[in-house]
Order: C-alpha cells, then sequence, then structure tokens
C-alpha cells in the first residue's frame, strides 16, 4: 500500500537562522509551529528556542518536506553544491534577487515559491510578498499558510515586479527606523533630552503606523487632518513637500535598492 503524501509544509528545513531568518523562527514559534518539525541548519551558533534541531550542516540521506532558504544569496552555490539532488516537495525562497529560474537550476524541488519577509516577521506584523509560477495549489496554499501568521501576505503576479517589493516593503523597515532615528535627532536639536526623543518619536511612528493601517483614508488625507491651515504642522509639511523633497528623496532611495536586488540576480543566473 503507498504511503500518504506528507501534508505541507511538514518538517521544515530552515536553511540559515540570521536576522531575517531567526526573525521568521521566532514568529513561527510564537504562532504555535511545533518546534520539534523545524531544523535550522546554520554553521554559526544562532539562538534557537528550545526543541528546534540545530545542525551546521545538511543531514545525509534526509529530505524535508519544505525547505526555506534564508542562507545570503553570495553562498547560495556553497550551498547548493553540498546539496546535490535535495528535492524538497516545496522550496521558500527569501533570497533576495535570486530568481525562480536560477533556483530551479540548482534544486529539483517539486514546487519553488519566492518569498519576500521583512524583519517586523518576529512579532507577526511584517510584510510578505509571495510569487510562484507554479500551477500546485497546495504548494501555493502551503507557503501562503506558512508565512501567514507573519503578518500581511500578497502574492505578487509579475516576477519581475519582486525588485519593486523587495525594495518597498523589504528593506522599508530599515528606511523606517533611519526616519525614526532622524525625527528623535531632529527633538534633540530642539532641546529635549536623546532618551526622551528617542522615546516620543517611537511611540509617535507606531501609534501613526498603526492608525494609517486602520484607516480607509489614503495617507495623504491623514496628514492634511494633522495639518491645520496656518498651523505648526502644516509649516513643517511645507518643507517635506517643497520641490516634492521627501517623495524624491525616497523614489531615488527604493530605485537604489531595487538596482541592487537587479545586479545580485544577475550574478545568480
Amino acid at each position: 500500500m503507498a504511503s500518504e503524501t506528507p501534508t505541507l509544509p511538514g518538517r521544515i528545513w530552515l536553511a540559515g537562522a540570521g536576522n531575517m531568518g531567526g526573525a521568521m523562527l521566532r514568529g513561527w514559534i510564537g504562532s504555535g509551529i511545533t518546534p520539534d518539525s523545524i531544523t535550522v541548519i546554520d554553521p554559526g551558533s544562532p539562538e534557537l528556542p528550545g526543541d528546534v534541531r540545530h545542525l551546521a550542516a545538511l543531514p545525509a540521506g534526509e529530505t524535508p518536506d519544505t525547505l526555506v532558504l534564508a542562507i545570503k544569496p553570495q553562498t547560495l552555490d556553497t550551498f547548493a553544491a553540498a546539496a546535490p539532488g535535495l528535492a524538497p516537495r516545496l522550496l521558500v525562497s527569501i533570497l533576495a534577487g535570486v530568481e525562480e529560474a536560477s533556483l530551479a537550476a540548482r534544486f529539483p524541488a517539486q514546487a519553488i515559491v519566492r518569498a519576500m519577509p521583512n524583519l517586523p516577521v518576529a512579532i507577526g506584523k511584517g510584510v510578505v510578498a509571495l510569487h510562484a509560477a507554479t500551477d500546485d495549489a497546495e504548494a501555493r496554499a502551503a507557503a501562503e499558510g506558512l508565512m501567514r501568521p507573519l503578518g500581511l501576505v500578497e502574492w505578487i503576479g509579475d516576477e519581475a515586479l519582486f525588485d519593486a517589493v523587495t525594495a518597498l516593503s523589504g528593506c522599508g523597515p530599515g528606511f523606517v527606523f533611519r526616519f525614526v532615528e532622524a525625527l528623535a535627532e531632529a527633538g534633540t536639536a530642539l532641546g529635549l533630552p536623546a532618551d526622551q526623543a528617542v522615546r516620543l518619536a517611537r511611540a509617535t511612528v507606531e501609534g501613526s503606523g498603526i492608525m494609517a493601517a486602520a484607516s480607509p483614508e489614503s495617507p495623504a488625507t491623514l496628514a492634511d487632518r494633522v495639518a491645520s491651515p496656518g498651523g505648526s504642522t502644516r509649516e513643517g509639511l511645507n518643507v517635506l513637500d517643497e520641490g516634492d523633497a521627501l517623495k524624491v528623496l525616497l523614489r531615488e532611495t527604493l530605485a537604489a535598492s531595487a538596482r541592487r536586488n537587479a545586479e545580485m540576480a544577475a550574478a545568480a543566473r
């Protein structure tokens, strides 16, 4: 009698438990995924929740149901060379700039899904963009189910847009953190104690983000609601709006990140 096909994601191997891999792992464990169903493969000494198996190298003679690649893109070939013929039922890759065709050339997985999470997945408030050429409904559902506890999940229709979504939501937390830092430093320049300015800036961005997420109104409308005519908020917005200074800066910022993603994709081909 043939054995039953295992339900995805089943046994999960997480290759790489650095900043993003570790954040995803914490999000999964926090959402109730059983720790003993996950094996972390990482040559370093990552801090892991109890009962998560940790191996420094790929185990011989084993194949997971789901392999999640969270290694550095430049180590892809080294990892693939150490795993010739590794064929999980589902391969989920979070490697920036590495296209599905490049992954398929290295791993004979039954289904491949690209994912781009961002760092807040560690607290279940992240964004995860997904793309898959496969029409394997079970694999697509499994990938989405694996990412759903981590935050907002969005399927991207065209893989070519992955550079853009990586620049926006993947890199975006770094840009937001830099904004918080700048907001706090601006408050300090006006005379506030540095530690207090940081607390105020963090709480301001947190509350504003929650409000923007919950409101049916556009961010532009919300900004105008804060700014009464002739008031202090309007004066500050006038600085940001002059010559579309902030919009131009962010367009250039995201374009730089997208160009780098394209360069990494070319290198991985």
